[in-house]
């Protein structure tokens, strides 16, 4: 019973070099520290629940490193994305306004949105530069944005 720990961790291991999920290296070190402790001759059920214990204990703990390291917001503020995070961002109109509602269309991260110019806004000329002030179902409120955006704002521009 020892190799078999020993060789399960070690396929688990390899494994894991050809999948996405970064789970299979937790179970092959909870394999290869089960066979230490078959080494000391546990029995099988105690290496069982060694196995189970150290493969749950580091996939959370890498879970939460990692949430942590990559999806670090400040504190009291949590991640946008998707339609929460359009508001602020810039995007460029590609179909100018028409009708008495002034409907036009813009581009913002790389999806074409009904959109239009919020409340005091001119109509929308195609080419323009325009930031996202709200969403309302499937359309946007836009504003015209400064002609010299900062290099932050240039970053943010996707189209």
């Amino acid at each position: 019973m020892i190799y078999l720990w020993f060789i399960l961790g070690a396929i688990l291991i390899v494994a894991e070099m050809f999948t996405s999920g970064f789970v299979l290296l937790w179970f092959g070190i909870g394999a290869v520290v089960a066979g230490l402790i078959a080494l000391l001759g546990v029995g099988f059920a105690a290496q069982a629940i060694v196995f189970l214990t150290v493969s749950i204990v580091l996939m959370i703990a890498s879970r939460t490193i990692f949430e942590n390291l990559f999806f670090r917001t400040s504190p009291g503020r949590a991640v946008k994305s998707g339609v929460e995070g359009l508001p602020g961002q810039i995007g460029v109109v590609v179909s100018p306004s028409q009708g008495a509602l002034n409907e036009a269309a813009v581009k913002v991260f790389g999806s074409v949105w009904k959109a239009y110019p919020a409340e005091g806004e001119q109509p929308l000329e195609e080419g323009q530069r325009v930031r996202v002030e709200r969403v309302e179902g499937a359309s946007i409120y836009v504003t015209r944005a400064e002609r010299s955006l900062p290099w932050h704002e240039n970053a943010r521009l996707i189209e």
